[in-house]
């Protein structure tokens, strides 16, 4: 085999392993737990750091690097309304690139704590009980499925309304009231469908509480187009009286920015190109020869 050949199928080589999943790299998780805000903060820096900055709010994408986060606080505080259940989710699908839904009811941006009369939506309107066992991250709402334990989230180029499908190098949320250790997870699939990684959230003994989940990818990792987050032993409803029932809900989400998924097409094609042109160099030195 000639070095030019060798070069060739050694790109060809290279682009087949491209369209498997599974490629090896170093995985970063980032845990936190506290009873206050602040106490999970300097994580959260370190891990968006990790996933990159800036914050690119709502600028249409592609993007080279940063990262996106949703707060669910519209703007607030002062925000004192919650929203409807809704599934699909798609409040941020433009401007974030992040869809999300629940084989429940729905998802909610619900205010925690207290409202002034003719507020609607809010987590005590479920169960009284609630406003002394949740406390939001970020002021004043919170992120919830209602009818359903179960968050399912995929990512997209943001500005194209959901219509290019696109993957991220990391995902993190923060929680409020992980009181048992195992039932709280996140599943991380890459583009193919296959699992990354089910992590657990920390719990952390108390009520209105904070725990800190997010992975990074490593170089060579694929990377992460959809996850999966599970909050508690079950949907919210209940109290808390009995200790085998854990009921949790979310706030800030945090992920990289999202990009393009590869076209496995377009891989092929290619890789079909480098190998036919290589075929066509020996061919052309086998008729030059006497």
């Amino acid at each position: 085999m000639t070095r030019t050949t060798a070069q060739l199928a050694s790109v060809t080589l290279v682009l087949g392993l491209l369209m498997l999943p599974g490629s090896a790299g170093a995985l970063q998780m980032f845990t936190d737990t506290g009873l206050v805000a602040s106490d999970i903060q300097d994580t959260i820096t370190a891990y968006l750091a990790a996933l990159g900055n800036p914050n690119n709010g709502n600028a249409p994408g592609p993007l080279a690097g940063g990262h996106r986060a949703i707060n669910w606080d519209g703007g607030g505080p002062p925000t004192v309304d919650g929203t409807p259940p809704l599934t699909p989710f798609t409040t941020f699908q433009n401007t974030r690139g992040a869809t999300f839904t629940t084989p429940g009811t729905g998802l909610t941006q619900a205010p925690s704590g207290a409202i002034p009369p003719g507020g609607t939506n809010a987590l005590s309107d479920i169960n009284p009980t609630y406003d002394d066992l949740f406390a939001f991250f970020s002021p004043n709402r919170l992120f919830t499925p209602v009818g359903s334990n179960v968050t399912d989230g995929v990512f997209s180029i943001p500005g194209t309304g959901g219509s290019v499908p696109a993957q991220v190098s990391g995902f993190g949320a923060v929680f409020s009231d992980v009181d048992l250790e195992g039932p709280t997870t996140i599943e991380y699939f890459d583009r193919f469908g296959n699992v990354i990684g089910e992590f657990t959230v920390p719990e952390i003994t108390g009520n209105q509480t904070f725990s800190f989940l997010g992975i990074a990818m490593g170089p060579g990792e694929d990377l992460i187009a959809r996850i999966r987050i599970t909050t508690g032993t079950t949907a919210l409803g209940p109290d808390e009286s009995l200790p085998t029932v854990d009921l949790v809900v979310m706030d800030d989400f945090f992920y990289g920015e999202p990009q393009a998924v590869p076209e496995p097409a377009t891989l092929l094609l290619l890789s079909a190109g480098l190998v036919g042109l290589g075929a066509c160099s020996r061919s052309r030195r086998n008729r030059a020869r006497p």
